[in-house]
């Protein structure tokens, strides 16, 4: 009931920032000036799941003038799409399915993360890091047509498997995990790096033969998982790099044709691009990238406050920030592309101080109100993209 009453406050406070930025979204806008609720709940990205749910994917890839793939709905996993659609058509709008699948996986978002996170800082600690995720700067996508928070039900569900040494629910969250959207690879680095830590640790908690069957089974099917989606989009449109040249499909609006996919790439590519744009130099920007690796590395080890969340959380941590490394572009979308680290708001919540932690919900909610603003209200400029 506690964490209902703040999931719902919450939700409110978001629902007051959506109005607002629609009655004070000028004529440039690109949603429109004084755009309601329902615009905001299928807008940018929820487009592609709608089309999903209506027209499915297409069997031949769709080509730019010069020849390239162009964006298509092979970005994009089935599982949210479709069930959006279930829920939507008693309903008659497959608008309304989206929003409350989204908001019920985030409601259910919010006790798993108290379950995963009150065992290692206690109950009133967990309690506030649920009220930050709840009003985090990204906690919009709790209530738009968005896979995200669907996505982060299964992470935080296989985190809290893994907490409870409970493997076979792991073979039903993570297929799931893996057609929702993309990040499964990562969880599957997370159970090779789990394994290995339980094999050190194999003195302070016994390693069972059955425990490492699982581990060995489970990182075996997590990957498999993680490769499935490009393997269907090939068979389904004859070509082998369907899902890859789609995916590149979005970064060549940001520099171009930039040739076929090559892991971690895109970091340096974007540290040229955006250096470059600001005045400072590609060389800068890479230094910058490689400063701010090592600052995370460091604070995933090193940080008291985030030692305390256990090591699941932080190995979880550190495998969806390198399966960034190896994936992403950094542009606009990073800011939502960084809400499956909200296991780390525990670190936040452990000062017990109440000036502290009113404080972070200040700034969470201000953040919260730019990011509406920018994305939504504005969305003028090409980096106001979410």
């Amino acid at each position: 009931m506690r964490i209902a009453i703040i999931y719902l406050a919450a939700r409110a406070a978001t629902t007051g920032l959506f109005v607002l930025a629609g009655a004070l979204s000028p004529q440039g806008s690109r949603l429109g000036p004084g755009a309601d609720l329902a615009t905001y709940v299928l807008a940018w990205d929820a487009q592609w799941y709608w089309l999903i749910a209506v027209e499915g994917y297409p069997t031949q890839l769709p080509r730019t003038e010069d020849g390239d793939v162009a964006q298509n709905a092979w970005a994009f996993m089935p599982l949210f799409p479709m069930l959006a659609r279930i829920v939507g058509t008693p309903l008659g709008s497959w608008g309304a399915g989206a929003f409350l699948v989204a908001l019920a996986a985030g409601y259910l978002c919010c006790l798993v993360l108290r379950d995963v996170l009150k065992d290692r800082i206690g109950e009133s600690a967990a309690l506030w890091a649920v009220v930050f995720f709840a009003a985090a700067p990204i906690a919009p996508l709790l209530q738009i047509g968005y896979a995200e928070s669907l996505f982060l039900l299964f992470v935080l569900l296989g985190i809290r498997a893994l907490q409870r040494r409970r493997y076979g629910w792991l073979y039903a969250i993570v297929p799931l995990m893996g057609f929702t959207r993309p990040g499964v690879l990562a969880f599957a680095l997370l159970i090779g790096l789990f394994g290995i830590w339980r094999l050190f640790a194999r003195r302070r908690e016994a390693l069972r033969v059955a425990e490492i069957v699982h581990i060995v089974a489970l990182g075996a099917l997590a990957t498999l998982i993680g490769f499935a989606w490009p393997a269907i989009a090939a068979l389904a449109t004859g070509e082998g790099d369907a899902y890859f040249e789609t995916e590149l499909a979005w970064r060549r609006l940001w520099v171009g044709d930039a040739g076929a996919f090559s892991p971690f790439e895109g970091w340096f590519q974007a540290a040229d691009f955006w250096f470059t744009q600001w005045g400072a130099g590609p060389v800068v920007g890479i230094a910058v990238a490689v400063a701010i690796v090592i600052a995370i590395a460091a604070l995933l080890l090193f940080e008291p406050h985030v030692r305390r969340l256990g090591v699941e959380n932080r190995l979880w941590a550190a495998s969806y920030v390198l399966y960034l490394l190896a994936v992403f572009f950094p542009q606009s979308s990073v800011f939502r592309l960084l809400f499956p680290l909200s296991p780390l708001w525990g670190a936040l919540a452990v000062p017990r101080s109440l000036i502290w932690r009113v404080g972070v919900l200040v700034v969470a909610l201000a953040g919260q109100w730019w990011w509406i603003w920018n994305m939504f209200g504005l969305g003028q400029m090409f980096w106001q993209i979410p």
